[in-house]
């Protein structure tokens, strides 16, 4: 983050689907217990979000301050959710390194690196360093990657 968070600034970090935020839980109780009104956090997460497809999971960092204002930073969706959509899966294997639940290819990996390498944590970081971490993940998902 660019800016330091103060002792007193309170830091949530939710995740919410992209353009389909409400005042309901998780988001409601989570702002609510620190002064924030969530329904104005609601239209601004949604009006940010109106480009990516409704429903894709978007984690996100919201900086609650002492006089109730709030910013948040939206990062991209987690490796998990571009990885299951790639390969066409709804869920990974129970058992990682035994059963395989379908196949990606090494294109399709450098596809959700790239994704990822836009996230302001993963920006020092080469393409490959950050492919080396997506194929670690496709594996645990019980993912194959093929050349």
């Amino acid at each position: 983050m660019s800016k330091a968070l103060k002792a007193k600034d309170q830091l949530v970090r939710i995740l919410i689907p992209a353009g389909k935020a409400a005042p309901t839980p998780p988001v409601g109780p989570a702002l609510g217990a620190r002064g924030v009104k969530s329904m104005d956090f609601c239209k601004q997460f949604n009006a940010r979000t109106a480009h990516i497809e409704p429903g894709v999971p978007t984690p996100t960092l919201i900086t609650v301050e002492p006089d109730r204002t709030f910013s948040f930073i939206t990062k991209t969706p987690p490796t998990t959710y571009l990885l299951k959509k790639t390969a066409g899966i709804e869920k990974g294997t129970g058992r990682p390194g035994h059963e395989v639940t379908g196949t990606i290819s090494l294109k399709h990996v450098y596809e959700v690196a790239k994704i990822k390498a836009k996230d302001t944590h993963l920006k020092h970081l080469k393409l490959e360093s950050i492919a080396s971490t997506v194929i670690g993940t496709a594996k645990s998902l019980g993912l194959q990657v093929v050349p």
